[in-house]
């Protein structure tokens, strides 16, 4: 049995502390940061030590969006461009904006893949609005709903035709955020009907095999609680408005919109839905206080993963890097630089 909980690893090869603690939690994914990619040859090793800690073929994820979300960057890899590029060349050619989204994240997967990561935190399918809180900007296509939809499927395709697990985020929207979610707890006052808007390209990809909750206060549906505590956010808008039905992970814990103790704050998430919380400090601390508020993966969530981990597990179709980065560069402009 593993446990629900995908945890961060900050150092560059796995000391001891993590060793012991990966062996004895058996958590079902490790999500890599920047400290930990140093060099391909060292993500590599790194990748299969956490596994062979971990005792089982556990899922590594990475935050890899493009743009300013980036923990692969350069020398060592190529920068991607943020999402809105995408967007830009989507409202003047739609057929190319698609093929770019989906060519991008194709090459985010042939990296990552090489290096045994094979799970992503992208695409971002939130809806951004004036007055908003940047944290999300230029991370987000776009600012219509319908063409982040379209959008992010290109791109959850060209992460599943690499052999990459895909996650859409963050669910059920953090486009209206009036605050920095690492930071405080934002709140969101608007009503049902206009969040419609926010909801949509989450409920046009409901069919996504994860899926990332926001740390937000929607005070129309749950003044009192997050989404990510929130079991009436939960149940009744991402299963049953939206229609998501796969894998639901909580933003990381650390984060301050959340209060509590580390154990308490895993121990809401499960309460409230989520089938798996993020830990993202990488120190074997702050793991040990969040699995000792964790479950092991079971039921309908021991399904949802299996059914995520199948996409990780699959091999990648076969592709040419170097012809993909030559038709990026040709779509996007000769700002973006390829792999030397």
């Amino acid at each position: 049995m593993t446990l629900a909980c995908a945890f961060g690893v900050r150092q560059a090869e796995i000391d001891d502390a993590l060793a012991g603690f990966a062996r004895s939690a058996r958590p079902w994914s490790f999500i890599l940061f920047r400290e930990a990619c140093v060099s391909r040859a060292q993500v590599t090793k790194l990748c299969a030590d956490l596994r062979h800690a971990a005792g089982h073929d556990a899922i590594i994820y990475i935050d890899q969006e493009g743009g300013r979300v980036a923990r692969m960057r350069g020398p060592n890899w190529p920068a991607w461009p943020a999402a809105a590029r995408y967007g830009e060349l989507y409202a003047k050619d739609a057929a190319l904006g698609l093929e770019a989204a989906r060519l991008g994240y194709r090459l985010i997967a042939h990296e990552l893949k090489q290096v045994g990561v094979n799970a992503d935190y992208a695409p971002v399918l939130d809806v951004p609005v004036d007055g908003a809180h940047d944290i999300i900007g230029d991370r987000a296509f776009s600012r219509d709903p319908d063409a982040i939809a379209a959008l992010g499927r290109a791109a959850l395709n060209g992460l599943r035709e690499g052999g990459v697990l895909g996650c859409i985020k963050h669910m059920p929207g953090h486009g209206r955020a009036n605050a920095d979610s690492h930071l405080s707890l934002p709140t969101v006052r608007e009503g049902r009907n206009e969040l419609g808007a926010d909801f949509a390209p989450f409920r046009a990809l409901n069919d996504a095999e994860a899926a990332m909750t926001a740390h937000i206060v929607f005070a129309a549906i749950d003044p009192e609680r997050p989404a990510t505590h929130s079991p009436i956010v939960i149940e009744d808008v991402i299963r049953r408005d939206i229609g998501f039905s796969g894998l639901l992970a909580s933003d990381d814990l650390d984060m301050k919109a959340l209060e509590g103790p580390l154990q308490t704050k895993a121990e809401k998430a499960f309460a409230a839905g989520c089938d798996l919380v993020l830990q993202c400090t990488g120190k074997v601390a702050d793991m040990e206080q969040v699995a000792k508020g964790a479950r092991t993966l079971a039921g309908a969530s021991l399904e949802r993963a299996e059914r995520a981990a199948k996409v990780a597990r699959t091999a990648a179709q076969p592709f040419d890097a170097a012809a993909g980065w030559w038709r990026l560069r040709a779509l996007l402009g000769p700002a973006i630089r390829a792999p030397v």
